[in-house]
């Protein structure tokens, strides 16, 4: 056993979840990558009872507790027919709402009562600014804005709850990051013309590396909680 903070990142092996990993490991956390896809340190789908439970399981197995755990994974479902309320086919609905909303509940149920074992810790969930504002006609996507805004909820209800046993529970909502997710967006000349507008600070996509950070902010925060950290480039600041 360790005496280092433990966290488990799950999305591991995307592009949000690989910086969190390195980030996490450079500050001293030994750190667990849980992902379905293949080169993933633990092989876990979380949108299943059984994968978010193996997850949770493994990291503790490894290091013998659970300090922190930042559920970086999730997809976009317009490839599958989400796009605004009168269009969303039934299988983006339910296929977004299971691979966000739902496995983030997942992870959470199988978290939380570990993190209050170890005598509290941090729960960071992914959020977006889609879950925070609406999307005109280039982010029109109700199922995955409903999933990121559901997150919001959840992670706010295990705030107040789980507070009185030490366990931080805050959401992290960034814009637009360079990540294989936002590939339309960037390939897309009618988006990159509005980053100017979209997030002027830089005029340009965010890095994972910048929501990286603002999740390891939030896992060492112990007076933060309840919280959505915006990393958008000054998207939802208008």
């Amino acid at each position: 056993m360790t005496e280092a903070k433990v966290a488990l990142v799950t999305g591991a092996r995307g592009g949000i979840g690989s910086a969190a990993v390195s980030a996490f490991r450079d500050a001293g956390f030994e750190v667990v990558g849980a992902d379905r896809e293949e080169g993933a340190e633990v092989m876990a789908d979380v949108a299943t009872p059984e994968g978010a439970r193996e997850a949770v399981d493994e990291a503790i197995a490894r290091h013998g507790a659970l300090h922190a755990v930042f559920t970086a994974h999730g997809t976009s479902g317009r490839q599958l027919g989400d796009g605004p309320v009168a269009d969303c086919s039934d299988e983006a609905w339910d296929a977004v709402l299971d691979a966000n909303l739902r496995s983030t509940f997942l992870v959470c149920r199988e978290a939380v009562p570990r993190l209050v074992e170890a005598g509290g810790g941090a729960l960071v969930t992914l959020g977006s600014v889609l879950g925070l504002v609406g999307g005109d006609a280039d982010f029109d996507t109700v199922a995955y804005a409903t999933s990121k805004a559901g997150i919001v909820g959840l992670t706010r209800a295990i705030a107040v709850r789980y507070a009185r046993d030490g366990v931080r529970a805050n959401v992290v909502a960034p814009g637009l990051i360079r990540t294989p997710m936002s590939t339309r967006a960037q390939e897309d000349p009618q988006i990159r013309g509005r980053l100017a507008e979209l997030q002027p600070l830089t005029g340009d996509l965010g890095r994972p590396e910048d929501v990286a950070h603002a999740a390891l902010y939030l896992a060492q925060a112990e007076f933060v909680t309840g919280t959505v950290l915006v990393v958008d480039g000054g998207w939802t600041a208008k």
